[in-house]
This record gives structure tokens, C-alpha cells and sequence, in this order.
């Protein structure tokens, strides 16, 4: 029979739900004020807790920090009148299972008097997935996984990283491309320069040219002063050129030339400056089916193909999928100041067979959503919020109807509706880059 304590200093509240506690099987115990029901908690160590905030000598917060010192299994929810944003934050911050307001709804109360009650059970019965001195979060420990794919991707990032070689990285958007190319440069002889990343689906053309180049004083307009690009800032170190398939055909003219005469000038300049940083760069897009569509120079791809490292989607490699868990939650748990280190065996399994569209991002992503909506150590399926991949087809009348962009513009904006136009996860669903699919948006006239 579950003890649980009831803190307030109200007689008739404090009469009613033990009576109430009573009719539904539980063993209550009650105190007319704070520290009398420190004193309880400490001789009768309840399963729960039901405390009032206002009170004499001792608030329900201070209630609360007391009893996460005594013993932090312990839940509790904190009962109130005064229904304020920062007291329900406070609560919820230290520690506090539920917050519910006075007057009560009983059957609410009935409700989350069970649901923390099965919590504690179910965090009795877990053993805790994560090690409290786990390994320190650095930027060549963060790619994880045992499976004989990633162990191949391990070695080539070893030959790579002793070496300045040129290397193109794919793979699906969220698998970690980044993380591969920062683990070359932090593990081997660039280690000690700098690591300089270029998107190059987030500046325009011109922009785009200026921030890898730089530019002198006056080259356009607004161009006050001299600026060195990123491929100078990078000096001996690396720089990262991700979504390479993004990059204008002119652009990638002047790659081609940096990646054959190690040297290149400022935009509006004629000093030619030597080019010592190694090059590493990344598309979720198939470089080879671009070059045969006229898309991506055939020359450009071969200077870049030196070694290639494809990263399998997550979905392919379901067997690592627990030491990600453990990674991301002992990570996520450090950033949040949160303890959240147990799981059901059903939840685990939930996140082994999910399709993970969005492959480790998304994961990481979930795990910490769900980490910030748990109460207590446990990470509970309720708390997991996973996005539909289900793949519907679409039903037309007849084919002969349709040309192929009228698909596409219905395609489109299906998944636009659906995600109430959040472009930037529409077009990683759609598998296009955000300029892409703004261009589509235009072209199609597709309307809000």
C-alpha cells in the first residue's frame, strides 16, 4: 500500500483527501505545516507527496527542495490557490511531478496521484541506461556506432585525417556529415588550426563569393573596408563546404581553380593569395546523377571525389540506435540539468523502429523534447513525440490527367499544409534545399 503525505495548512483540505486517499487504497498521512511534514518524510519516507505552496513557515518550494536532499525518488505535487506563471515554473524547475489549482478537480487529482505513483514503480523496476561519468562531450567523440558500417566510416576518417586530401561526404540530411568532417580535422594534423564551415545554401551567389574569397575596399557596394574570405581565414586548418550541389555554376568555376592552383584572389582584387587549407565538402544529393544532368561540372566533382565517405541513413543501422540513445541523453541530461536515465524496454523498442526520416538530428531532437517534458528519471512513451512517416500515396481519377510537375506542385504543397508552412522542415522532408524549394513556391505559385 503506497504512503502518501499530505502537506497544507487548511484543516478541511487536509481532512478531505485523506479521507479521499482512503476510499482509493492508499495509506495517507497529513501535517499541518512544512517542516512537521519534513519531519514525517524523514521517519515515514511516503511514496508521494501533496503539498500546499502558501503556508506558515515553510512555502511548498522550499517543501520540495527539502525532500529532492532527503531522498529525490520521492514525487510531488504541488497544490495552489494562487495560480501565477513563475510559481508553476519554480515548481516544475525544482523537481515537482504535477501542479494542479485549488479549487481541485478530484478526478484530475485521481489521475495524476496513479500516474506518479506508476512512475516511481516503473523507475524502481529500471535500471539506470546511462553512466553518470559517461565520456566527455568533445567534437571527435560524438560520432557513435558499432555497426560494421560506421566501423569502415572510423577507419576512413583514421587514413584520411593523416593526410590534407580532398573529401566528399553524403549522405541524407541529419546524418552527421558535419560531424565526419569535424572528426578528420580534430583527430589528425589539422588538429590545432581552425575549422571553418561554409553553408552554401545560406548567402546568394554574391554573398556566397565574398565570404569564401573576401573582397577589397570598394569592390561593390557597401565594401568599406578590405575583408578576407574564409579560405584565408582557414589558413593550414580545413574548411567545410557543405551542400556543395547548392553552388552556382560560376562558383563553381573558381572551386575548380582553387582546388587545381592552390590560389585564388579577393573579389575586386588582383593579389593572388596562396591556398593552404584542406577542403572537405558534403551534399545530400547524388553528385554523379547531377553531373549527368548537366547540374554539377563533371571536372569540379573528380577534384573533389578524392575520397568519399557515404554515411548510411539511420534507418540502416537500427542496431546503434541504443548507444545513440544512452549518447544523447547523457548529453542532453548535462545541457538541461535534468536526470532523466531510465527507459522502458517499450520505448526503446518504439525508437529502434521508428523510420527517423530525419535520421540522428531527429533523433537527438526527440530525445531532448522528451527529456524537457519528463517528470521524474524516466523517459515515458507520452513524452516521445514522433512525426508521421507514413508514406500516403495520392489517388487521382486518372493518370493521363496529371503532368509530372502538376504532382509536384500537389506534392508540395500537401507537405506545406501539413506543416502549417514551416519552410525549413518542409523542404528536409521534401529532400530539396531551402532556396530550392522557395524557387518551386514561386514558380508553381503555390499560395498560403
Amino acid at each position: 500500500m503506497e504512503k502518501i503525505l499530505v502537506i497544507d495548512d487548511d484543516q478541511s483540505i487536509r481532512e478531505t483527501l485523506t479521507t479521499f486517499l482512503k476510499r482509493q487504497g492508499y495509506q495517507p498521512m497529513a501535517a499541518e505545516d512544512g517542516s512537521k511534514g519534513v519531519e514525517l518524510i524523514r521517519i515515514e519516507m511516503p511514496d508521494l507527496v501533496i503539498c500546499d505552496y502558501k503556508m506558515p513557515k515553510m512555502t511548498g518550494l522550499e517543501v520540495l527542495e527539502k525532500i529532492k536532499e532527503i531522498d529525490s525518488s520521492i514525487h510531488f505535487i504541488m497544490i495552489t490557490a494562487f495560480d501565477e506563471m513563475q510559481t508553476t515554473v519554480d515548481a516544475m524547475q525544482k523537481g515537482a511531478y504535477d501542479f494542479i489549482e485549488k479549487p481541485l478537480d478530484i478526478d484530475r487529482l485521481k489521475i495524476t496521484i496513479k500516474r506518479a505513483l506508476d512512475n516511481k514503480k516503473l523507475s524502481e523496476k529500471l535500471d539506470t541506461i546511462i553512466e553518470e561519468n559517461a565520456e566527455t562531450y568533445e567534437p571527435r567523440n560524438v560520432l557513435i556506432g558499432k555497426t560494421q558500417v560506421m566501423k569502415e566510416i572510423f577507419k576512413k576518417i583514421g587514413q584520411v585525417s593523416s593526410s590534407r586530401v580532398t573529401a566528399l561526404i553524403q549522405g541524407e540530411s541529419g546524418t552527421g556529415k558535419e560531424l565526419v568532417a569535424r572528426a578528420i580535422h580534430y583527430s589528425g594534423i589539422t588538429k590545432n588550426s581552425p575549422f571553418i564551415p561554409v553553408n552554401c545554401t545560406a548567402l546568394t551567389e554574391t554573398l556566397l563569393e565574398s565570404e569564401l574569397f573576401g573582397h577589397v575596399k570598394g569592390a561593390f557596394t557597401g565594401s568599406i573596408k578590405d575583408k578576407k574570405g574564409k579560405f584565408e581565414l582557414a589558413g593550414d586548418g580545413t574548411i567545410f563546404l557543405d551542400e556543395i550541389s547548392e553552388v552556382s555554376p560560376n562558383l563553381q568555376i573558381k572551386l575548380l581553380r582553387i582546388l587545381q592552383e592552390k590560389e585564388f584572389e579577393r573579389v575586386g582584387g588582383e593579389t593572388v593569395i596562396p591556398m593552404k587549407a584542406r577542403i572537405m565538402a558534403a551534399t545530400n544529393k547524388n553528385l554523379e546523377k547531377l553531373v549527368e544532368a548537366g547540374k554539377f561540372r563533371e571536372d569540379l566533382y573528380y577534384r573533389l571525389n578524392i575520397v568519399t565517405i557515404n554515411l548510411p541513413p539511420l534507418r540502416e543501422r537500427r542496431e546503434d540506435i541504443p548507444l545513440l540513445v544512452n549518447h544523447f541523453l547523457n548529453k542532453v541530461n548535462k545541457e538541461l540539468h535534468k536526470s532523466v536515465v531510465k527507459l522502458p524496454a517499450s520505448v526503446m523498442d518504439m525508437l529502434v523502429n521508428h523510420e527517423w526520416i530525419g535520421n540522428v538530428r531527429e533523433l537527438e531532437n526527440t530525445l531532448m523534447q522528451a527529456v524537457v517534458l519528463s517528470k521524474g528519471d524516466v523517459l515515458e512513451k507520452e513524452n516521445i513525440l514522433l512525426h508521421d512517416t507514413e508514406k500516403k500515396s495520392y489517388e487521382f481519377d486518372s493518370v493521363l490527367d496529371y503532368t509530372l510537375s502538376d504532382i509536384e506542385k500537389m506534392h508540395i504543397e500537401k507537405v506545406l499544409t501539413k506543416l502549417k508552412w514551416d519552410k525549413p522542415k518542409a523542404a528536409k522532408i521534401l529532400g530539396i534545399s531551402l532556396p530550392t524549394l522557395y524557387s518551386k513556391i514561386e514558380n508553381y505559385d503555390i499560395k498560403k
